[in-house]
């Protein structure tokens, strides 16, 4: 598949402090069909998005002043459902899950090879189309109803924020309705490697507190032991 044919249509927002870095992304990208806009901290992210809507963010987690993850976390309260993906220094796995649980939707640790980072960034932008292109009928979940089409989730007190990596496994999940899935099958179908299989514990963690009336208790998205998750839709 070709990066221009693929991805020319594409406009990813770059945001890392290390201009080196930055500049060598942008130039990668472009050269792979991209359409690349860059900041260097998060006050010349935020004023970037004032002006321009991408499909897709790179975003360094170790800035100085407003980190990754405070962005993060406040673009998502802001309602925004932009896919991001997160780089930084550091790799552990309570990095990876700080990065999930802060509305991130891939990890990659430095360094990388840029070849990885434009598999995940298609994979990225794949899920959120497939979100679009073959939705399901519209999914009940008791008092709220989830429109596949548009991967918004609503009640009776309006829309529920869903970060688009919740939207893409929520849409999965609806796709195949009362079918368990296992973890490897949730990851090949949202594009993702099977590093990120504990990713999607993560994200079925953040959805059962948006559309269960007690996550503890689930009466939507059941663990099925041994074999995944099930999505089973009521009133």
């Amino acid at each position: 598949m070709s990066g221009v044919a693929a991805d020319e249509e594409v406009l990813v927002l770059v945001v890392d402090d290390d201009q080196r870095l930055r500049t060598l992304l942008a130039r990668y990208l472009a050269e792979h069909g991209f359409r690349v806009v860059t900041a260097e901290n998060a006050a010349e992210a935020r004023a970037r998005l004032a002006v321009i809507e991408p499909e897709v963010m790179v975003l360094d987690i170790g800035m100085p002043g407003e980190d990754g993850l405070s962005l993060t976390q406040s673009l998502r309260a802001g309602r925004a459902r932009v896919p991001i993906l997160l780089l930084t220094a550091r790799g552990a796995p309570e990095d990876r899950i700080a990065g999930f649980e802060a509305g991130g939707d891939d990890y990659l640790a430095k360094p990388f090879e840029p070849r990885e980072l434009l598999l995940r960034l298609r994979a990225l932008v794949r899920r959120t189309n497939q979100v679009a292109a073959e939705p399901p009928a519209n999914v009940r979940l008791g008092p709220l109803t989830f429109d596949a089409a548009r991967g918004e989730l609503t009640g009776p007190g309006g829309t529920v924020r869903l970060t688009g990596g919740e939207a893409a496994l929520l849409g999965e999940l609806a796709r195949h309705a009362g079918e368990a899935l296992s973890r490897e099958a949730i990851a090949a179908a949202l594009g993702m490697d099977e590093a990120s299989e504990r990713a999607i514990d993560v994200q079925v963690t953040r959805l059962r507190r948006k559309i269960e009336p007690d996550p503890r208790e689930p009466r939507f998205l059941f663990t099925v032991r041994g074999r995944g998750y099930v999505l089973k839709p009521g009133t």
